[in-house]
């Protein structure tokens, strides 16, 4: 293999471009060992402590995992730390509970400019639309609607949602080899309408957290646009701020 050597500084950063485009085409899948930092070293041409730097960086972003003795990981969200990441709702009563994710909807469409625009795509391209109900310890706490690329999950329908298990982020990883490795939300309290009242269970009026997110796969690609309604009769919004 020949050896990928970049030119420009800062070098730890272009060392990290180097590493997430192997991640990004799949050299490393998620949960496999990237190469030691010896190796990696030889390979791009420069200090172990350069790449260690970029590497340190990647951890802190959550792309890689360091493990003690064992060495350095792809993340994947079949760690269970990446799902209360990307999942932030806690029962108010402390407790742990289960989730149940249960797909009501999926169909394909075109892009509108709302969709087209918070996925970066074309108006007109082709979509994914997901609606599903996320229930904790059997009980419905949140309906999302997601719009999601066309061209990143062929094959995808609500048979095939419906057979998965565990949550779509793993699945989606799985599946159709999308990694989510960031999103954006952004919070609001809404009032039920009759719709979501239903789904979740809650009286017409109720008071709801509105959460809409982008998520995001290697070099800030937009793959996943959603909006969810959750129930706060038992659950809290929780984040952690270090």
């Amino acid at each position: 293999m020949a050896q990928e050597s970049p030119t420009f500084s800062p070098l730890y950063r272009q060392i990290r471009g180097l590493l997430t485009q192997a991640l990004q085409s799949g050299e490393w899948r998620p949960g496999e060992a990237i190469p030691s930092e010896t190796e990696l070293a030889q390979r791009f041409n420069v200090s172990q402590g350069t790449v260690r730097k970029a590497i340190d960086e990647m951890a802190a972003d959550n792309l890689l995992v360091r493990k003690q003795g064992k060495g350095t990981f792809v993340a994947t969200h079949h760690d269970p730390r990446a799902f209360f990441r990307f999942l932030r709702l806690a029962p108010i009563n402390g407790t742990i509970e289960t989730s149940q994710s249960v797909p009501l909807e999926c169909w394909r469409a075109r892009a509108g400019q709302e969709v087209a625009r918070m996925l970066d795509i074309e108006v007109g391209s082709q979509i994914i639309i997901v609606r599903r109900l996320l229930k904790f310890a059997g009980k419905p706490v949140v309906i999302d609607e997601i719009y999601l690329r066309g061209d990143l999950f062929p094959g995808l329908n609500l048979e095939v949602l419906k057979e998965q298990q565990g949550s779509l982020y793993s699945f989606f990883e799985t599946r159709f080899g999308v990694r989510m490795v960031r999103a954006e939300e952004r919070l609001r309290a809404v009032a039920a309408d009759r719709q979501s009242a239903e789904y979740l269970e809650v009286s017409d009026g109720s008071p709801l957290l509105s959460v809409e997110r982008v998520a995001y796969t290697y070099d800030d690609k937009p793959v996943e646009w959603r909006r969810g309604l959750c129930s706060t009769a038992d659950h809290y919004y929780l984040n952690t701020l270090n």
